[in-house]
């Protein structure tokens, strides 16, 4: 659990993506637990290592899967150089999604 004052990566790496893609659907789950064995963790002690991260935006349009998720990874750099480990990526635009 964060401290006060202090967002969790979960929250920072939402805030972060719906700041920059306004996406109409934004979820981020965090499922480090099911990597609690991994070298990642036990080396640095972090417990927020590994998250999927489902967005679904209109910024996303014209964009292949690669550049979409390059977006994304771009967004959340310095997050990846403070311990997120691994990120699974769901991008879709609002017509892909139903919407």
């Amino acid at each position: 659990m964060a401290s006060r004052g202090v967002l969790s990566r979960a929250n920072r790496i939402k805030s972060r993506l719906q700041s920059a893609l306004q996406p109409t659907i934004i979820e981020v789950e965090d499922v480090s637990h099911q990597h609690a064995g991994h070298a990642a963790v036990r080396e640095t002690g972090n417990n927020e290592t590994h998250f999927n991260v489902k967005v679904v935006s209109s910024k996303f349009d014209g964009h292949n899967l690669v550049k979409r998720h390059r977006m994304v990874y771009d967004l959340l750099s310095d997050e990846l150089q403070s311990g997120l480990h691994a990120l699974s990526i769901v991008a879709k635009t609002p017509k892909e999604h139903g919407l």
